[in-house]
């Protein structure tokens, strides 16, 4: 009888406990419904949109009615020569982006953090992550204004190195991708920093000190102090970004593109806007859309088996 008793004690207890754990949640579940019905609204109900793919979309009979179509769109895509020109830009982007702008927040960050007076650092910090507020198309405003015929770079060139004729940085290959991947730098590192930052916040400066007494340099601290304790950090980040590596986007590269860089600007999102919205074929640039989500899924899942593997000391 005591133990019977004793046991329904605890359980009594233990409801006790959750319910006045979620009494005391509340302000937090009312900040965070928000963000639920946003994702509910945005990102997962949309998600029905997809049979679209599997059918002959026409806009009359809507997706419940519009004929059956199954694999025709996606083996249309396949056999498209030009499925393989954009499929190839966009890795070429992506990739190249991803390669040269994921380590440039880890290098702002420990720099950052290596400054030992305040106020500049605040400064710096601050003017490194303004850009991130400004609106694309200004950005790209001021991309063509500066690297424009008459723009500032060319009177720069033609002034202090005596160039006759101005050079068309927007319509060349190689000066477009060095324009593209800098002001996407520019405009996103310094903000990316910040979460770098918030991690090294909490490194232990007393190993710091420690590491200095042995007689390590300021290198050597940074990579065996600094770089370690954000490298569950920048996992992760790696992680959220693989799922994005191979959405370009479609606002800089449809602002920036014109016909003599085509062969390198025109990706998936500017494909889908041309051929899906401008010429109303759904049904195929659905199928490009549900290629493109299927394959950032399988980098997510991909780059997270191989974290777990790294966490774990197996590499």
């Amino acid at each position: 009888m005591r133990t019977e008793s004793s046991i329904t004690k605890l359980q009594s207890l233990a409801r006790f406990r959750k319910t006045r754990l979620w009494k005391s949640n509340i302000p937090l579940w009312c900040m965070f419904v928000p963000v639920l019905l946003y994702f509910i609204i945005f990102k997962y109900a949309p998600m029905g949109g997809i049979i679209i793919a599997f059918e002959n979309y026409n806009l009359r009979q809507g997706m419940l009615h519009s004929p059956w179509a199954g694999l025709t769109y996606f083996e249309m895509l396949w056999r498209s020569p030009e499925f393989f020109r954009i499929f190839r830009n966009t890795l070429l982007l992506s990739i190249l982006g991803f390669v040269i702008g994921f380590p440039f927040p880890i290098m702002l960050a420990v720099l950052l953090n290596e400054l030992r007076r305040l106020w500049y650092k605040k400064l710096v910090q601050t003017l490194v992550y303004l850009p991130h507020f400004i609106s694309m198309v200004i950005v790209t405003g001021i991309i063509v204004t500066v690297f424009a015929s008459n723009g500032i770079v060319n009177e720069v060139l033609k002034t202090v190195f005596g160039q006759t004729e101005a050079y068309p940085f927007l319509y060349q290959v190689y000066s477009w991708l060095m324009i593209y991947f800098g002001s996407a730098i520019w405009q996103e590192a310094g903000f990316s920093a910040i979460i770098y930052l918030a991690a090294l916040s909490a490194i232990d400066p007393h190993l710091y000190e420690s590491a200095a007494m042995d007689g390590a340099s300021k290198w050597k601290q940074i990579w065996h102090i600094t770089l370690p304790g954000i490298r569950g950090t920048i996992i992760i980040l790696l992680i959220l970004h693989m799922g994005k590596l191979i959405d370009v986007g479609f606002d800089k590269v449809y602002m920036l593109s014109n016909a003599a860089v085509s062969d390198v600007a025109d990706v998936f999102s500017t494909y889908i806007y041309r051929v899906g919205l401008q010429g109303g074929q759904f049904s195929i640039t659905a199928a490009l859309g549900l290629f493109e989500s299927v394959i950032g899924l399988i980098l997510v899942l991909s780059t997270n088996a191989l974290a777990r593997k790294f966490d774990r000391g197996l590499f």
